[in-house]
């Protein structure tokens, strides 16, 4: 006998999906990780799915969920070198910098603490609110804005140092993250 509630769900990851995986590939340190967040979030989502559904916004709830894991979690994972196969092919043409820039502010971004990168993916990737990132983290405004401004601040200090992030040129433009 099939679960009435199976047919929601399914429709709930069609729709959500999508948003879902991709903040999970930020939140997390490497595409692995992220597939293992997405999971994990939807499986939680799966045990809860009548409070979920029951929800203003079963997105939001889903959101919360794998914010708390990759927050959690990131305490407990070692973060050393990730191996690989192969060494990836440079950039080449005019995309180069942007690439590079893209990619260092991913890299960034994942050195921050759990809180604050939370609190700068939810906020500029997601796109959401000061008020919405701090029901998202369970948290005041006031938190949120100090998280995000400590976070913002760390960004600045890495990147106006080419050295120190392999960079030729200034990348103090983060904020537009």
């Amino acid at each position: 006998m099939r679960d009435p509630g199976a047919d929601d769900f399914a429709a709930f990851v069609a729709d959500s999906a999508t948003d879902l995986a991709r903040l999970a590939r930020v939140l997390s340190s490497d595409p692995a990780s992220a597939e293992d967040l997405l999971q994990s979030t939807l499986l939680r989502v799966w045990r809860s799915w009548p409070k979920v559904r029951a929800a203003d916004h079963p997105p939001a709830y889903a959101r919360r969920i794998m914010v708390n894991l990759a927050t959690s979690g990131r305490r407990r994972r070692w973060r050393g070198e990730i191996p690989t196969e192969r060494l990836p092919e440079p950039s080449v043409g005019d995309q180069q910098h942007a690439v590079a820039d893209r990619d260092w502010l991913i890299r960034a971004v994942r050195g921050l603490p759990a809180r604050q990168r939370a609190a700068i993916v939810l906020r500029y990737f997601v796109d959401l609110d000061d008020a919405a990132v701090a029901d998202q983290l369970g948290c005041s405004v006031a938190t949120v804005r100090s998280q995000i401004s400590r976070a913002l601040d760390h960004l600045r200090v890495t990147g106006s140092d080419p050295a120190a992030t392999g960079g030729d040129h200034d990348r103090d433009h983060v904020h537009r993250a």
